[in-house]
Parts: structure tokens; sequence; C-alpha cells
């Protein structure tokens, strides 16, 4: 099960924070803060897995041989963004690596070459490609294809204005991968 889906800057400032399980806001803050200075602090060269830091650590015994437990954080570094996704140990970590990869690809694909300005503008759109793909803490789509079909059927994808889309290729989320 996924329990959180975390976007950052390179700064901090978080552009998205989706909690599937109830915490309480104080609790939120501080995860969401220790997680960016973990995640930020690792060189590009590190694996992309993490334990769950203490914050979140189950406190007792039957929590922590529960599956439902939070325990694992994956991300991925897309030039000026940060994509973190907290899960419970049975979900694979490859899986939620491509899980992010599809994520950013059909955002790619909506914005025209997304940038962080899209996230910030377009909140609606982000949250709708992720309700696409996760339901309560469940992955249900992982084709980019899909994703986009569900979010346009919404009408969900906000349009630039037309001088705007002349950015130039490499200006977007998949500039200094």
């Amino acid at each position: 099960m996924i329990n959180a889906v975390l976007v950052f800057n390179n700064n901090g400032q978080p552009r998205l924070t989706k909690f599937y399980t109830q915490l309480d806001t104080s609790v939120q803050q501080r995860l969401i803060s220790e997680i960016f200075t973990l995640v930020s602090a690792r060189p590009p060269s590190s694996c992309n897995f993490l334990p769950l830091p203490p914050l979140l650590a189950p406190s007792s015994s039957s929590a922590q041989e529960s599956n439902d437990a939070p325990s694992l954080v994956t991300y991925r570094h897309y030039a000026t963004l940060y994509f973190i996704v907290i899960s419970t140990s049975t979900e694979s970590p490859l899986a939620l690596l491509d899980l992010i990869h599809v994520f950013v690809e059909s955002l790619d694909y909506l914005f025209e070459d997304v940038c962080e300005l899209d996230l910030i503008f377009n909140f609606e759109t982000l949250h709708a490609v992720l309700g696409e793909m996760i339901v309560g803490g469940v992955v249900v789509e992982t084709g980019r294809e899909r994703v986009v079909e569900g979010v346009k059927a919404q009408g969900k994808v906000a349009k630039r204005p037309v001088n705007e889309r002349g950015r130039g290729v490499g200006s977007g989320i998949w500039a200094g991968r």
C-alpha cells in the first residue's frame, strides 16, 4: 500500500502532498521536512530507496508485524523536482520507481514539456493524474496512455497561452535528467 506521495522542488518547497493514511498535521509537517532533508542530501549516484525515517517507524511490536505499516521511501529526482513515494513493505521498490516514471511521463505528455510552474498553477491536473494512478493508496493504473485518457475525459487538462508554447525543448522537467 502507498501511504503518501510527495513532490518537492530543489529548495524543499512541497508542490504536492497526498497522504493516504491518517496522520496528525504536525507529524505530516515534520515528515515532509525530514524526508526532503534525507533525499536531497543523497548524491545522484546513490540508490533511490531509503528506510522510513524514525518519525514514522511503528512504535509497537504489533504494528511492526503488520504489512500495512509504512516502511520504505522511494524517490526519483527529475531536473528541479523530487518525486517521493512512501509505502509499505508489500510494494515492490522497482514497481514504485516505474510508477514515478509513468507519473512524470503523463504530466510531461499533458503539459507538453512540463515544468514546475505547470504543477503550481495547474494543481487540478496534477491531482487528477495522481487520482487516475492511485486510489486509496492502491495502484490502479500504470499505463501512460490510459492515465492521460482518463484525465482528458475528466476535462482537467489546462491549456497554456500560445506565447508559452515556444519555450523550446529541454526547458521542462526532463531537462537535466
